[in-house]
């Protein structure tokens, strides 16, 4: 038997912050030795924080990573164990993503990253090259600084592995993976029995299963032992790496790492029988065939022994069944986690949040609630670290600490409802429940003086004054009134955030937190610079239909159950007075419901959709209750708004990455923000095949002296504005 401990870790690493990057590496260094573990995997770009991004063209960033580097080789962090360490290195004048693997004070070879991520939320290509090279290693010179201090002087570097006495070892690192032909399936073929995927994989709703997935069939025709190791956190964007190392053996998950927790460290260790890998190969024909004829990878060879003999007291790692969050589970952990490291790393003292009562603020201040469960849990279960944290943010004396949530939720959490003269009720009553339930320090503000000083100066200022459209007003005056209201809430939620604090005697400063949703974003549902401009926003990537599932599972897994009325009640603004025969709605103001836009949102961006293909799927997927007019005008109106309300993206706050059809304009959405909003070429495409259809006839769209109108199947014109027409719209 050659028996082999592995050990791989989840670490949260903060982009650029070395001191804090190298103690996470060094704790799981000590703890992987400790265990007795021959191999330790961390993340990908560990040394500087994945989340570097335009850091990385910046050559301080990568000399940094070259101290820290030395630091832990001079020192006896790898001695008696093979570590791999992921960081920038620039040869000859291009720079690479690379996993550099030491063992014993020296460095036996540096693995540049082949395949780079490049879509979504990832940029790679604008930092680092992709390495071409398969046919050889080559010399890598060490810088001298590193050279002299190892009496090391070259390095081979390039695509290959590293055979050792008893095993062959090799990194593929993250995306690779997830290629058409990755490198694992070549290595095997030359017999390397244990892969390393160091990765920087963040967390979106209902994807984690697509990741295990690829781990296992990594191994399950071709045998071999996977491991995966992830940042865990938020290192300083928008994204939350969850985590969730493991090692996978022959297709069986062995061992796996929390997807979602506040620890700096968090090891996954695996006791694992190497013959078993051999074994498995050997009884495979067609992996004999093709290893008989393979195309031959450079390896480096390392004349040391990782694996022990048979020994009883090493036991074996036995298949487990992975665990998965709920969708749920996910939005309450998630974003929680992703909260207490903005707290904890930003200087403030706390969260401060205009709480309507409505679903989308109730489920941000629920998340805030799980973050101070999550705190209270973990220093229960010894963590010194969030101890350390928590004492220092809820500003706590005399050797107290956190012990129950709703306690250190008043230190840390402010809620204020802002009413109006149009605000219900239900909703105030509902937000001071919660407010109850969470713990926060709650007040009831009333901004009806701040609204009525504004209307009196524009009526001193133009000798008008405006009306609600229930009164008789214009659709013109009753936006501008409803955008003053909701404008007014953002200056007061500001100036509470950063006066609060002082009024009762605590240092520094609130960060103010948002609650508008995906959907709101994609239909441009929100008044720019209102309650939707915040610090952060946790639920910013989280569609309305998550949000109220979610809500429904807090009432009752979290104990907030005033959260399960609230999720009963139709979304409305409040925006408008509430007279007995109208009650505003968004539903109504959007002229879609949100699990429309939920469709909508998909098609446009993950099936990358324009109106025309997107009119396609729709009558397919709509076909048995909506006439193909029926959907091109649902189509054309979305498009329409959609467009409206591009410009409101360039603003939108920094919100948790949660939905892979998040309209977020900064890092992840990357379209225009001035639209034709007529679309007058494809809504004609889109008519054109309504009337091919055969059903009902519609004129076609056109242009007239350069300016964009709709002929409507009467006959009629209207030429739309950008910004106006929306409910909630404003420049």
């Amino acid at each position: 038997m050659r028996l082999l401990k592995v050990a791989t870790c989840n670490l949260n690493q903060w982009a650029m912050d070395f001191d804090c990057n190298l103690k996470n590496i060094k704790e799981s260094i000590s703890e992987a030795k400790a265990a007795g573990a021959m191999i330790r995997l961390g993340p990908e770009l560990e040394i500087t924080g994945y989340g570097c991004e335009d850091h990385f063209l910046e050559l301080d960033t990568v000399a940094h990573a070259w101290e820290c580097l030395k630091e832990l080789l001079l020192g006896d962090w790898t001695d008696g164990i093979l570590c791999s360490f992921g960081m920038p290195v620039i040869k000859d004048s291009e720079r690479y993503n690379c996993q550099v693997l030491c063992l014993n004070r020296k460095i036996i070879m540096i693995r540049p990253k082949m395949w780079l991520a490049n879509d979504g939320n990832y940029r790679e290509l604008r930092w680092f090259t992709a390495w071409k090279p398969k046919e050889h290693l080559e010399d890598f010179h060490l810088p001298s600084e590193v050279s002299d201090a190892l009496s090391q002087t070259t390095v081979p570097f390039g695509y290959g592995y590293v055979q050792f006495l008893d095993t062959a070892v090799a990194a593929e690192v993250c995306e690779e993976l997830f290629t058409p032909q990755p490198p694992h399936a070549e290595l095997a073929l030359n017999g390397v029995e244990v892969f390393m995927n160091a990765s920087g994989s963040h967390h979106q709703l209902r994807k984690l299963d697509l990741r295990n997935r690829a781990f296992i069939s990594a191994t399950h025709t071709r045998g071999g032992v996977y491991m995966y190791s992830n940042h865990q956190g938020c290192d300083g964007g928008r994204l939350y790496y969850d985590g969730c190392s493991c090692v996978v053996v022959n297709g069986d998950m062995v061992a796996q790492g929390s997807q979602f927790s506040l620890k700096d460290v968090e090891m996954v260790f695996a006791q694992i029988d190497l013959d078993a890998v051999a074994s498995l190969r050997s009884s495979i024909s067609s992996f004999q065939e093709q290893a008989s004829c393979k195309a031959k990878v450079s390896k480096v060879f390392v004349p040391y022994k990782l694996c022990q003999p048979f020994n009883l007291q090493m036991s074996l790692s036995s298949p487990l069944k992975i665990r998965y969050h709920s969708p749920e589970e996910e939005i309450a952990l998630g974003p929680a986690c992703w909260l207490w490291d903005y707290l904890r790393r930003s200087g403030a003292s706390g969260f401060l949040l205009p709480l309507s009562g409505g679903a989308d603020s109730s489920s941000v201040a629920a998340i805030v609630g799980s973050m101070c469960q999550l705190v209270v849990k973990e220093i229960a279960n010894g963590d010194k670290q969030i101890k350390a944290d928590a004492i220092r943010i809820g500003h706590y004396t005399d050797g107290q600490f956190p012990t129950d949530s709703k306690e250190f939720a008043k230190r840390i959490f402010y809620t204020v409802f802002m009413g109006s003269e149009n605000s219900s009720e239900a909703t105030t009553t509902r937000a001071k429940v919660l407010a109850d339930e969470v713990g926060s320090w709650h007040l009831n503000v009333s901004i009806d003086g701040v609204v009525s000083s504004l209307i009196s100066l524009f009526q001193t200022l133009t000798g008008k004054r405006p009306r609600y459209k229930v009164d008789g007003g214009s659709n013109i005056e009753n936006l501008g009134l409803q955008n003053i209201q909701a404008r007014v809430r953002m200056v007061l939620a500001f100036m509470l955030a950063s006066l609060l604090p002082w009024v009762h005697n605590k240092p520094g400063f609130y960060l103010v937190l948002g609650s508008s949703n995906v959907d709101e974003g994609l239909r441009g549902y929100l008044t720019k610079y209102d309650c939707s401009s915040a610090d952060i926003n946790p639920i910013g990537s989280i569609s309305k239909m998550d949000l109220r599932t979610f809500l429904k599972w807090a009432a009752v897994h979290l104990g907030y159950s005033s959260l399960a009325e609230i999720e009963a009640a139709p979304p409305t603004a409040e925006l408008e007075p509430i007279r007995a025969n109208y009650s505003q709605l968004d539903e109504v103001d959007m002229g879609m419901t949100y699990d429309e836009l939920s469709v909508y949102g998909r098609l446009r961006k993950i099936f990358r959709c324009g109106p025309l293909s997107m009119f396609k799927n729709l009558c397919y997927k709509w076909g048995t209750k909506l006439t193909p007019a029926e959907v091109a005008d649902k189509v054309k109106y979305f498009f329409k708004y959609y467009s409206i309300n591009r410009h409101k993206m360039t603003v939108l706050t920094p919100s948790y990455h949660a939905e892979s059809y998040s309209p977020e304009d900064n890092r992840f959405d990357l379209r225009q923000f001035l639209y034709n909003v007529q679309w007058p070429y494809q809504f004609r495409k889109i008519d054109e095949l309504v009337n091919e259809l055969g059903g009902d006839k519609v004129a076609l769209t056109k242009s007239t002296d350069g300016e964009n109108v709709n002929v409507t199947a009467d006959g009629g014109m209207g030429v739309v504005a950008a910004g106006s027409g929306d409910p909630r719209a404003g420049f």
